[in-house]
């Protein structure tokens, strides 16, 4: 599993000129999911998002998780995560998960990300949405497992 994290002010998802979800202060994950990903991965990239330390306290330093400033979560599943450009100039989706797969660890990771008790919202799958942010930073952190 891929996360590309985005500390922000807010986003929001929007979907056939209709607004989908939004959040406040919090983070924008994108989440892409590969063929090797498990349930175990999941979980272990749950707990990462939840813990990373990248808001700042009174001292400017990045010292503060999600968790500790209660902030909003949105995730959004991105399959061109799992893009791999290192023959040619059009990207291969082949370590990206089949769509049926993907769609349960989504479910899965959004699933324990509700489990801490903060605000969690959502993209939809395998749907075209136009994404909107204010990357708070910028901060932009590219988490593995």
């Amino acid at each position: 599993m891929k996360a590309l994290i985005q500390r922000v002010k807010k986003a929001s998802v929007t979907i056939d000129n209709e607004l989908y979800s939004e959040i406040e202060k919090g983070i924008l994950v994108f989440l892409g999911v590969t063929k090797d990903d498990t349930i175990e991965n999941s979980q272990k990239l749950v707990q990462k998002v939840l813990a990373l330390r990248i808001f700042e306290d009174e001292n400017e330093k990045m010292n503060f998780s999600i968790s500790d400033i209660k902030g909003q979560i949105l995730v959004v599943s991105q399959f061109t995560l799992c893009a791999d450009c290192k023959k040619g100039t059009r990207p291969s989706f082949d370590t990206a998960a089949a769509p049926d797969i993907a769609a349960k660890l989504y479910e899965n990771f959004v699933e324990q990300l509700k489990q801490s008790g903060l605000v969690v919202k959502t993209g939809k799958f395998r749907t075209m949405m136009d994404v909107s942010l204010i990357n708070d930073g910028p901060v932009t952190i590219m988490v593995e497992k």
